[in-house]
């Protein structure tokens, strides 16, 4: 199961790093997306790490201010989120399995989540 952390109360422009924590399976060999959940609205991937390679996914508008990468000693996932916008505020989540392509198809439900606030 996943563990994420990190979430909060951040000012627009401001900046968090999430992290997805597993137990029971090595986050290496799986590819892990991050997805958000805004209330009201479906389930978004925002950034996803492919299994073996590590090659990337970003949805178009996190790029440049979002890096997702592995801490294989942690055996976690981490996403550095910088220069926030309102509009990100959700519940954020990590799930493994699926496909870093657009889109992010193949994952399945998510965990619990940390809630993402960007408020001023």
């Amino acid at each position: 199961q996943f563990v994420e952390s990190g979430g909060g109360l951040v000012q627009p422009g401001g900046s968090l790093r999430l992290s997805c924590a597993a137990s029971g399976r090595t986050l290496d060999y799986y590819s892990v997306g991050w997805f958000r959940q805004a209330p009201g609205k479906e389930r978004e991937g925002i950034a996803c790490i492919q299994a073996y390679d590590d090659k990337t996914y970003y949805e178009d508008s996190v790029k440049g201010r979002f890096t997702i990468s592995r801490d294989s000693a942690q055996n976690a996932v981490d996403l550095q989120m910088n220069n926030l916008k309102p509009e990100e505020t959700g519940l954020y989540y990590c799930v493994a399995g699926g496909f870093c392509v657009a889109g992010m198809p193949g994952f399945g439900s998510g965990g619990q989540g940390t809630q993402v606030t960007v408020s001023s």
